[in-house]
């Protein structure tokens, strides 16, 4: 597992893009050249990370209105 310097003093929040059904992803900010992604309802399992690129490519999908999980 690759440890992030600061991660465990990320100041997580709510994604714009959770669902209303209590389906919660936090982002944390301020993590230059990445995104780290977790599920609310289990923060203590590792969060996700994910490139800039990456999440801005799947923010992209969500916004034009596909699922990458289902395409």
């Amino acid at each position: 597992m690759i440890e992030i310097p600061g991660l465990d003093a990320a100041r997580w929040r709510k994604s714009s893009y959770s669902g209303l059904e209590n389906d919660c992803v936090e982002v944390a900010d301020g993590f230059p050249g990445f995104v780290p992604v977790r599920d609310s309802k289990t923060p203590d399992v590792p969060a996700i990370i994910l490139g800039s690129g990456a999440w801005s490519a799947f923010v992209a999908e969500i916004k034009a209105g596909s699922s990458p999980a289902t395409d």
